[in-house]
């Protein structure tokens, strides 16, 4: 865009776009640029609006780091932004450190930042994890680099295990096969949490620096950079097996277990075997790493059709569970038999795996002798607030946070932290992100606890709400191809409270684009209904979607479902009405 906010002119665009060939030192990626800027050259108008979508603005980097769509271009997932973003990072924690400062003295080596790097399956990840591991020992940084492609939770516990200042997981989770991210975590005080503002924009500000200098082949590289041993890898295995060790009960216990194509499995299997459970069910199909999901449509277990197969190797086996990871292992889906549901399984929400473990979580601290002062229960916004029933009942305290554990991760004296969307934190004191294979070991102790009293994980729900109340939860996501759709949506929601959603009256409206209840400011908007039923809506942060969140209390389950499901049909008619 130009000073005015319009596009800008082709000429520019083309100047852009030659400057960036001019440093691109990926082959792929210089002979797509070049055929389309030889189209656009040529008149072919298409080519000219591919090549605006590209270079008219940059991947913004934020507290999520950087996440697009791989090839070339400011606007897309490449090895000059990446390259960019490296030594942005690199040059903020020497700032940061006061490393290489001029003092007149003779610089210690020993007293350089560390940074350690990560990696998934995903195309180009390892390409973009050695580009950045280069980038960071040429900054004169201590940088190691991970042994092979591993699951994000183990680059959060390498931080910390490690003692380093930083870390980066080059991964895009659960996002199409076409997309690439960049994950940076803080160590020392942050204590290996993923960033907050305002280091996002302190960050943001270097990568721009280096990016206006343009010129990627004149950063320093080094090939000096270390790469870890195994033994982060078992330290890892060890402290996630811990978590909840096998009971006899584990004995026979069937069950299923799919990757998604992604990374999880070797780590996974590893931990699964070190805590004493029987080994899953593979689902073949999808175990082993293959970053372009071939089948799956979105590699996210929330998404429909993605645990299909899964389903159906736990019918033929007879299995009494299935569990998911997404690509890069951060996050936990969990299915149980369930003769009404299409297949005969039916996928747990996110806040009902939220809610068990939780409850978990709440009981092991009120059992401790050294329970401490300060135990408290944290989940995003968004998520359920059966959650605070949960701590209330305990006598725990409760913080609900923005999306994101870069926040929960965060949240004073915090146990256990969840977000809907499949993530959970079960052991602060090891990772402190969403860990997708801890959260499994929880759930399997969890299960196996049920099966010695004859009980199942339905059984456990059930319990759940004659003990805290029945909480029902949905969710409404509108996926958009125009990003500035939801910029809308939001703006006439802002423009005009509703009065009503479907039959019921709006009691008040929390808009928290300027921060409320000791809340950071953010894109979202929150409706309290009369009847005590909630509304969130907020922007995806990491894919193109507007999210709707939907979370009611019923006088029993049927109750719970039947008020939610009214909901969404409220929420669906005011949203059709603004579009």
């Amino acid at each position: 865009m130009n000073g005015a906010g319009g596009p800008l002119p082709e000429g520019e665009i083309l100047d852009r776009a030659r400057a960036w060939l001019a440093q691109d030192p990926d082959p792929e990626t210089r002979d797509e640029l070049r055929a389309l800027i030889e189209a656009a050259e040529g008149g072919v108008s298409d080519a000219g609006d591919v090549l605006a979508d590209r270079f008219s603005t940059r991947l913004a980097f934020g507290t999520a780091g950087l996440r697009g769509a791989l090839g070339a271009g400011s606007n897309r997932m490449n090895r000059v932004l990446v390259a960019q973003a490296a030594a942005g990072l690199a040059a903020f924690l020497r700032e940061k450190s006061g490393f290489g400062a001029s003092t007149g003295d003779e610089i210690d080596p020993d007293a350089a930042p560390t940074v350690v790097v990560g990696y998934d399956g995903r195309r180009n990840s390892d390409v973009f994890a050695r580009d950045s591991a280069e980038l960071f020992a040429g900054a004169g940084l201590r940088a190691i680099l991970l042994p092979r492609m591993l699951p994000t939770p183990v680059l959060a516990f390498a931080v910390r295990h490690l003692g380093a200042d930083a870390g980066v997981m080059v991964t895009a989770s659960h996002n199409p096969p076409d997309d690439n991210g960049y994950k940076v975590y803080l160590g020392g005080p942050d204590d290996g949490a993923q960033i907050v503002p305002p280091v996002d924009a302190e960050i943001a500000a270097h990568i721009q620096r280096i990016a206006d200098a343009g010129d990627i082949a004149a950063l320093p590289r080094s090939l000096g950079y270390e790469t870890a041993s195994d033994a982060v890898v078992d330290a890892y295995v060890a402290a996630t097996a811990a978590v909840a060790p096998a009971s006899p009960a584990a004995a026979g216990l069937a069950w299923v277990y799919t990757a998604m194509h992604g990374v999880g499995w070797e780590t996974f299997r590893a931990v699964i075997a070190a805590a004493g459970y029987p080994e899953p069910t593979p689902v073949t199909e999808q175990i082993e790493p293959d970053g372009t999901f071939p089948t799956v449509a979105f590699p996210n277990p929330e998404e429909p059709g993605a645990m299909d197969l899964a389903f159906a190797a736990a019918t033929a086996a007879d299995a009494d569970l299935v569990i998911a990871n997404d690509p890069d292992a951060d996050r936990l889906a969990v299915a149980v038999p369930d003769a009404d549901s299409p297949g005969g399984w039916r996928r747990l929400t996110g806040n009902q795996i939220g809610l068990l473990l939780g409850w978990r979580a709440a009981r092991l601290v009120a059992e401790s002798p050294e329970r401490p002062s300060d135990a408290s229960l944290a989940c995003s916004l968004v998520s359920s607030p059966g959650l605070a029933a949960i701590a209330e009942h305990y006598g725990l305290g409760f913080h609900a946070t923005l999306t994101g554990f870069k926040w929960i991760s965060r949240a004073p004296g915090m146990v256990y932290g969840f977000e809907e969307a499949l993530g959970y934190l079960v052991n602060p004191e090891t990772v402190r992100d969403k860990d997708g294979i801890s959260a499994t070991v929880a759930m399997l102790g969890l299960v196996c606890e049920a099966r010695e009293h004859g009980r199942t994980l339905q059984d456990l729900l059930d319990e759940f709400d004659r003990t805290f109340g029945a909480f029902a939860s949905d969710q409404i996501s509108i996926r958009v191809d125009d990003l500035a759709r939801i910029g809308h949506l939001m703006a006439a929601l802002r423009a005009r409270h509703p009065d009503r959603i479907g039959d019921t009256a709006v009691d008040r409206v929390d808009d928290l684009l300027s921060g409320t209840d000791d809340l950071p400011p953010g894109d979202v908007l929150r409706y309290w209904l009369t009847d005590g039923s909630r509304v969130i809506v907020r922007p995806s942060g990491t894919e193109p979607k507007l999210k709707v969140y939907l979370d009611v209390r019923g006088d029993d389950a049927a109750d719970a479902a039947a008020r939610v499901a009214a909901l969404a049909d409220g929420v669906r008619a005011l949203l059709d009405a603004i579009d």
